[in-house]
């Protein structure tokens, strides 16, 4: 197994630079995040890796105390176009995926990502976990399983806030689990 130092040359390598590690016990998990999949977002029911094709808000504060360490990677951008930020995501969210394969298969048998954004590995989403045609890429974000992303990363000393323009800066965390 890898140490920490090691993880973080990984990290460099494979172009994240801007990272905190953080103790899961500390993963704020609300009822609320849910609640603003199901009332408010746009990808509810439609996705394999949103909710309701995830775990339950119980079950996904059961899986964060299985682990000892994560890592959030933080990533800005100010995109010109509100369309421009899903290529821009997909591309971040593939070397996140490439990350995550080579924690793995340095040892970390957990390694877990939550990606910073809906999954679109696809260009058309089938909408159930049964019918995914990238079943072991595809991977819900930390929204999705429940996590309060501002109150969490706010922890960390990262800024977060609710934008209201799109020519702003985008603040976009991922989280990757690794034991």
């Amino acid at each position: 197994m890898t140490t920490k130092k090691d993880l973080e040359k990984l990290f460099h390598k494979h172009g994240f630079s801007d990272f905190r590690w953080l103790d899961p016990q500390k993963i704020a998990v609300a009822q609320w995040v849910r609640l603003k999949c199901l009332f408010g977002c746009r990808e509810y029911g439609r996705t394999a890796s949103c909710p309701p094709n995830v775990p339950s808000v119980a079950e996904c504060e059961r899986f964060f105390r299985e682990y000892r360490r994560a890592v959030v990677f933080h990533l800005v951008k100010k995109v010109p176009k509100p369309e421009a930020r899903f290529a821009w995501t997909r591309r971040i969210g593939l070397k996140l995926l490439k990350l995550e394969r080579e924690v793995f298969l340095s040892g970390h048998e957990k390694a877990f990502l939550l990606a910073m954004d809906s999954c679109s590995i696809c260009a058309e989403c089938s909408g159930t976990r049964e019918t995914c045609k990238e079943p072991r890429l595809a991977r819900p974000t930390a929204d999705a399983m429940a996590v309060d992303v501002f109150a969490t990363v706010r922890s960390l000393g990262y800024p977060i806030e609710v934008l209201s323009r799109y020519d702003q800066p985008m603040n976009r965390y991922a989280f990757l689990l690794i034991e």
